[in-house]
């Protein structure tokens, strides 16, 4: 069954809530759409929002590559040798992991329709559902209050707080957010490579009464070193975010024993077929899994969180960036309930293009 066709398009998805992290202000969404047809008729869909700050591949560098280069080289191609697309995919697109990762995830939503099963099936499902956390960006005490009040009142009982810029400032806003809502909620932290050590040991030895379920990435991601060198039981609840984009990253964390998470993108990976990679590597080593996501289409998000329910070491999901886009190109792929996702019904990603 050969590739008929790939096409490529970059959609303008807007955002109805801006925010801040560490390094940058959101308030505008691109993602590029690919959609690759089988000559049956079969389409598999797309998608990619990569960050040029944590793996040099901007939107518009996506859209670029897989216009110029991706209906020429997979066109013809037999989707039935699905190990060699993969292959072939990873030797043309190895570089530019935005590009890859939006054809790695069409071409599994295809071959999964092809096969008439959902692509969770396929990869081998072990979890029906799980709770997503939602975040709130860097922003004053009173406006994280009143966000976390909206979440909470939708249904949402994990919220993941962006911080990383003044210590006694996150501080601060973490006691407030406990003193508000007790122990209902779990609170997650994401600092975004903002600490140095010393501060985030400062920040790490004031906040223990808190209960913090996980810290995201505190240190810069090229510091593995310095992850390594933190006591056993800190390094058991950091995740590491930007410090793990490839297989090799992978290795490097578990052989140093330097996190006790792993925080998985397909945005950073370049799609489903490393990211299985990686998640095997923390299966072996006893890591947990969370699986996280730029603001993303909610094919993408689908294509993660199918991924996500096939390895039993999935403790955490952060699959909320299609929630606040103004607009999307799909609907289905999960179903969100009282911030519980779950599958949608269907073939591949169980997605309906709008």
């Amino acid at each position: 069954m050969k590739i008929q066709k790939v096409s490529v398009e970059l959609c303008n998805l807007g955002t109805i809530r801006p925010y801040a992290i560490a390094y940058k202000t959101v308030d505008n969404v691109e993602n590029v759409v690919v959609r690759l047809e089988l000559e049956n008729g079969i389409v598999g869909y797309g998608a990619a929002n990569p960050s040029s700050w944590v793996v040099g591949e901007s939107v518009v560098d996506c859209y670029r590559t897989l216009s110029t280069k991706a209906d020429d080289l997979l066109r013809g191609r037999d989707i039935r040798l699905f190990g060699d697309v993969l292959i072939f995919l990873e030797r043309n697109f190895g570089s530019t992991p935005g590009s890859r990762a939006a054809l790695d995830i069409a071409l599994h939503d295809a071959f999964a329709k092809l096969l008439g099963v959902p692509l969770a099936g396929l990869l081998g499902q072990t979890i029906s559902q799980m709770p997503t956390s939602i975040t709130i960006g860097i922003k004053p005490v009173d406006e994280t209050l009143k966000d976390a009040e909206e979440f909470y009142a939708m249904g949402f009982r994990y919220l993941k707080v962006k911080l990383g810029q003044v210590v006694e400032d996150d501080i601060e806003k973490l006691f407030k957010l406990r003193e508000r809502f007790g122990q209902n909620v779990q609170i997650r932290v994401d600092a975004n490579q903002g600490y140095s050590r010393e501060a985030f040991l400062q920040f790490y030895n004031k906040v223990q009464s808190l209960n913090l379920e996980l810290i995201e990435q505190p240190l810069k991601a090229e510091d593995i070193e310095g992850m390594a060198r933190l006591p056993v039981q800190m390094r058991q609840s950091i995740a590491a975010d930007e410090s793990l984009i490839t297989y090799a990253d992978a290795l490097q964390l578990a052989s140093k024993n330097a996190c006790g998470i792993f925080n998985i993108k397909l945005m950073k990976t370049g799609g489903i077929a490393q990211a299985q990679q990686i998640a095997h590597i923390a299966q072996w080593h006893g890591i947990q899994l969370m699986w996280g996501c730029n603001d993303e289409s909610v094919i993408s998000i689908a294509a993660a969180l199918h991924l996500a329910f096939s390895f039993k070491n999935t403790t955490f999901l952060d699959l909320d960036g299609s929630l606040d886009l103004a607009i999307d190109v799909a609907k289905g792929g999960f179903k969100l309930e009282n911030g519980i996702m779950s599958l949608a019904p269907g073939a591949g990603l169980g997605l309906q293009p709008l």
